[in-house]
């Protein structure tokens, strides 16, 4: 196909497209994995395919300038990147774009659409389907490994809230039904649509996400990893290296991108975990830099939900330290 006809119908689609998704005591933190290593399971010794791809948020002037983009992803340390701010109708500065990462071997690694697929109000969930299907054109043009947005909510209060539904089967068919009708619509042939899983909604674990992927049944459709976000009982806390293991063991072929954060115990009359810094918490880096690096596809793991670049930069050197052992 002609790439501006492919364009322009896909233009065309877009315009017109409607839906027809520690312990903390005190003021000081403990580091859990000082207090308790967690049993690994899985392999034992796994192949290093790959140094893997760290990246996180960029800071710095004119970063809407590709080679400026560019350079400072790579100034601080970063071999992956989260997508420029850049229109899907504004093909040269896509392609721009483009070609300053591939010189600065550098990977674009997802573009984010976080919006409620399965919002109440009509208008709205037809407006959010298509920002993902526009977000989903984009990263096929931008060539990034993927577009991502959590399943959604059935939640009047808040668009990722908990809901009782959420983890029906009622909203496992509706997660189907839309990553079906995205993939459909826009066709992508270098990116895949996933799902950020999420404590309480679809995907939620390991076996709710490979559920999802046999049953959409779509060549594009991925698995984003955030491994802070399937943690949501103490088990999964103290054993978040199995759960690492589990993961890889059952969703590493499909695996496009992955966060990184880490995840604390705040001490309360209940469980409430919080996120922090990386190296603050329990989540075994070790073992989810290993595994990732043992993929046969190339998938960066991105750093998200840090206070500043100071933050950012201390959680960039704890997996780098990791990355280059």
């Amino acid at each position: 196909m002609n790439e501006n006809a492919g364009q322009s119908g896909r233009r065309g689609f877009l315009r017109k497209a409607a839906f027809g998704a520690g312990f903390c005591i005190g003021s000081g933190c403990l580091n859990g994995s000082a207090l308790l290593a967690a049993p690994e399971a899985g392999p034992a010794a796994l192949p290093v395919r790959r140094k893997v791809r760290i990246g996180g948020p960029l800071f710095g002037d004119n970063l809407g300038d590709p080679e400026v983009w560019a350079r400072t992803a790579k100034d601080q340390g970063y071999r992956a990147v989260y997508a420029p701010g850049v229109g899907l109708n504004d093909l040269p500065r896509i392609q721009a774009f483009v070609k300053a990462a591939e010189a600065n071997d550098l990977v674009i690694a997802e573009v984010g659409r976080w919006v409620n697929l399965m919002d109440a109000d009509d208008a709205k969930r037809r407006k959010n389907f298509d920002t993902v299907a526009e977000g989903l054109a984009l990263a096929d043009e931008l060539n990034a490994r993927c577009c991502v947005d959590i399943a959604g909510s059935f939640s009047a209060e808040s668009w990722m809230g908990p809901h009782p539904k959420n983890m029906a089967q009622e909203h496992f068919d509706l997660c189907v039904e839309n990553a079906r009708k995205l993939i459909d619509a826009v066709k992508p042939k270098r990116t895949v649509f996933a799902y950020e899983a999420m404590g309480w909604m679809h995907p939620h674990s390991p076996d709710s996400y490979l559920a999802l992927i046999k049953a959409v049944d779509r060549k594009a459709f991925g698995a984003h990893l955030d491994i802070c976000n399937m943690i949501n009982s103490p088990e999964k806390f103290w054993g978040n290296a199995a759960l690492i293991h589990e993961t890889f063991d059952k969703l590493g072929p499909w695996v496009a991108s992955a966060h990184a954060k880490d995840l604390r115990w705040n001490v309360e009359l209940n469980v409430h975990f919080v996120e922090c810094e990386l190296g603050k918490g329990v989540i075994d880096f070790n073992t989810y830099v290993r595994r990732l690096a043992a993929l046969d596809q190339d998938a960066p793991l991105m750093i998200e939900h840090m206070n500043g670049r100071e933050q950012y930069e201390r959680c960039r050197d704890h997996l780098l330290n990791i990355v280059n052992q």
